[in-house]
């Protein structure tokens, strides 16, 4: 009786199991078939968004101009956060649509953009946040050769580093302002997360590259926790990855994608000194962006090299109630001596405050250039 009882349990839970079995099945094949529909209007409604956008575009009197829309991508991610209730993070919503818009603007006007390379080099990523994959990515080896192709015509827009939280102000791009006459068209301000990536155990790593900026943001992390490794600086961060993907017992400073391009592992993630490290990025051109309300703009300022004349120069920005947002000096080159001035501050050229204060320098300078109005951006990860 006892072994018929325990035949029939074991039965019971047999057919319990198989129906509980049978019942995911049937789940799993309606999510599924569920999950095919979804697909199928995906794919008809981002069609139909890029076939909206390409006629918008078209009907602008510069289609080819109008491609470039810094604001406007701006606002339309600022109402993506909005509108979404989740699960989708923020940051793919904006990766989606950044990448619908690159796809339909490429169709009416390619774009060429010139960047410290290689592939995945912070100033890639920066390039990626602001015009997504669909353009033509020139990488180039340094910072002068970034504005020299744009300066060429080789390039329709560049990016490079302008300052960062921890370092400050990146001279090779303010003394490359002092050279060419490029303008500043947007700006990018990226969170900077640096790693450190191996293709060995961190006890292994005898030297370590990067750029010189990178090694300097995790200088504190590195003589804590590296200081048997020698320190190398290399001319951007995806190179030093080359390097450690390319030889033994050496590690890398660089982005958690570039680990994933050059076959390394993050041996030790979020090195950064400070946590909220950001580089801001210059995206330089050719064209003056339109007005948006919510601008920057950036001067190169030279006065004459006596007392008080800072001073004079600085009462400007007050008497006309304009907020500075950055300046930095900057030595000039022999024989001339005395400094140059880059001042960010709030408002576009083409404001009768700011038009108004732009002439009551240039009464006091000895050079006065605008660099550029542009829409202000935020940091983004």
């Amino acid at each position: 009786m006892a072994k018929r009882a325990l035949s029939r349990k074991n039965d019971d839970a047999e057919s319990t199991t198989a129906g509980a079995t049978a019942s995911a099945r049937k789940k799993a094949a309606s999510l599924e078939a569920e999950i095919q529909r979804l697909d199928r209007e995906l794919v008809k409604l981002l069609n139909k968004r890029a076939d909206a956008t390409i006629k918008l575009l078209q009907q602008e009197p510069n289609p080819h101009k109008a491609v470039f829309a810094p604001r406007s991508d701006d606002e339309l991610y600022q109402s993506l956060e909005q509108l979404s209730s989740g699960p989708l993070p923020n940051a793919a919503l904006r990766a989606i649509f950044r990448e619908l818009l690159s796809g339909a603007r490429n169709l009416v006007k390619g774009k060429r953009v010139a960047y410290l390379g290689p592939a995945y080099s912070f100033t890639h990523l920066a390039a990626i946040e602001r015009f997504g994959t669909a353009v033509d990515y020139i990488p180039v080896s340094s910072i002068a050769a970034v504005f020299e192709e744009v300066n060429r015509g080789q390039a329709d827009y560049g990016l490079v580093p302008i300052e960062n939280s921890t370092d400050g102000r990146v001279v090779d791009t303010l003394d490359m302002f002092t050279r060419l006459p490029l303008k500043i068209c947007a700006e990018v301000q990226l969170s900077i997360h640096h790693n450190l990536l191996a293709r060995c155990p961190r006890s292994e790593i005898v030297e370590i590259y990067s750029k010189p900026q990178a090694l300097s943001q995790c200088r504190e992390w590195l003589q804590r926790n590296m200081p048997q490794a020698r320190l190398i600086e290399v001319t951007s961060t995806s190179t030093a990855a080359q390097l450690a993907r390319d030889k033994p017992g050496t590690g890398a400073i660089a982005s958690r994608q570039a680990a994933v391009v050059y076959d390394l592992q993050i041996v030790a993630e979020n090195i950064q000194d400070n946590k909220q490290n950001v580089t801001r990025f210059a995206v330089i051109g050719e064209e003056d962006s339109k007005p948006t309300r919510n601008d920057k703009t950036a001067i190169l300022l030279q006065i004459p090299h006596k007392p008080g004349s800072l001073a004079d120069a600085l009462v400007v920005f007050k008497q006309n109630k304009i907020n500075l947002t950055w300046i930095e000096s900057f030595p000039l080159k022999a024989p001339e001596v005395g400094y140059l001035f880059f001042l960010d501050f709030e408002g576009h050229a083409s404001e009768p405050r700011i038009k108004r204060a732009l002439a009551e320098l240039q009464e006091k300078a000895v050079r006065l250039e605008i660099l550029g109005s542009y829409p202000r951006s935020e940091p983004v990860s």
